[in-house]
């Protein structure tokens, strides 16, 4: 059953086609990779997913909604969280703090009710506990809980974000470069969080990713773009003897 898809999507930066007439499917319950060289327009389709850019033409659908032109915080509340290649979190908090933030979408109520301390914010409140709780678990956090973020080393705090998007409870996940500046070992420990998201949290992935060792152990198919195009598309061992492929990324 197809979730998402865009449909001839196409994003122009002046001279600069950064994506070209692109279409794909991606199943619920799939975790989708897209690869490519640097400048193939991966990012981008991120960013218009996400409305961080408005497409020059083509449409976004998820669950069968045209998303192409909700607002950002709308593309949030139905059900899509993203992370970042650079780590985007508040600086200043704690671990918990920063998983507590990704449930922002889930409003507690106005001001006057949560200054009376309502039972439904209370609700509320200990529903966003025991989301955080849950990946705090998952993503083996536990240690780090009341850690400020500024101190933990770079791979915690990539997981860190990863988590903080999960918190969200979002149904689609984008991951933008999720290994990038990890060990082999952090490496392998990503690959088996992204089975249990998809398999333990029912999270459909997208995932934009360079290390062909991650794409080939969590990905069910794989995207190739070049020049803003799909230059094909298939299993991981599918798309990686693509003489296309070889030719244009992976080399002989």
């Amino acid at each position: 059953m197809t979730m998402f898809s865009v449909r001839n999507l196409s994003l122009r930066f002046g001279g600069v086609q950064a994506i070209a007439d692109l279409s794909f499917e991606v199943a619920q319950g799939e975790v989708f990779a897209i690869i490519g060289p640097n400048g193939a327009g991966k990012t981008s389709v991120l960013n218009v997913i996400t409305r961080v850019f408005d497409p020059s033409a083509g449409s976004v659908h998820f669950e069968g909604r045209d998303i192409t032109q909700l607002a950002r915080h709308r593309v949030v509340n139905a059900g899509i969280a993203r992370t970042f290649q650079n780590i985007e979190l508040f600086e200043g908090g704690t671990v918990l703090e920063n998983l507590l933030l990704g449930r922002h979408r889930f409003g507690h109520g106005n001001f006057f009710a949560q200054w009376l301390w309502t039972p439904g914010v209370r609700a509320a409140e200990a529903a966003s506990q025991a989301a955080v709780e849950q990946v705090i678990e998952l993503l083996d956090l536990a240690p780090h809980r009341k850690s400020p973020v500024a101190g933990l080393p770079y791979g915690v705090r990539k997981v860190v974000e990863l988590a903080r998007a999960l918190a969200a409870r979002p149904r689609l996940l984008l991951l933008d470069e999720p290994s990038s500046g990890l060990n082999p070992e952090e490496t392998r420990d990503l690959a088996f969080w992204i089975d249990d998201i998809q398999n333990d949290l029912g999270v459909t992935v997208i995932m934009v990713e360079h290390d062909m060792s991650l794409v080939s152990e969590a990905a069910d198919r794989v995207l190739c773009m070049n020049l803003g195009q799909r230059l094909a598309l298939g299993t991981p061992a599918e798309v990686q003897s693509n003489p296309a492929v070889i030719a244009a990324y992976l080399g002989a």
